[in-house]
């Protein structure tokens, strides 16, 4: 039975670290490791409807699926030397399609509009 004991203890040893503690280890690391020009800011998002928007200083971005506003805001500033005046962030779905007959699924995805003080520009082209 000694020998019982001593597994039991050592299993507890090892389950003594919570979920949440490790949910948060990872976030720090992941956010940290993270290069703000390559990884938060995928793309400018150019349509129609970016381009109505950024007649009134408003520009729409994909960004990367665990960006928050803060570090969109961050990147902001850091690729086009603006202060955004708020972000704004959409989740885009994804959606079922049919291509060539076959069955498949168009990922989604996470866009930001960041609306700019008058006078401030970002080139997208």
């Amino acid at each position: 039975m000694a020998l019982f004991k001593k597994e039991n203890e050592n299993k507890e040893k090892q389950t003594s670290v919570k979920p949440a503690e490790i949910r948060a280890e990872k976030d720090i690391t992941s956010v940290a490791s993270m290069n703000f020009k390559s990884d938060i800011l995928l793309r400018p998002r150019i349509t129609e409807k970016g381009a109505i928007l950024g007649e009134s200083n408003s520009y729409a971005f994909e960004v990367h699926s665990s960006a928050t506003k803060p570090m969109i805001a961050e990147a902001i500033k850091e690729v086009y030397n603006v202060v955004p005046e708020r972000v704004r962030i959409v989740k885009i779905p994804s959606k079922a399609v049919v291509s060539r007959g076959r069955k498949g699924v168009k990922s989604g995805g996470k866009k930001a509009y960041v609306f700019l003080k008058k006078g401030d520009k970002i080139e997208v082209l």
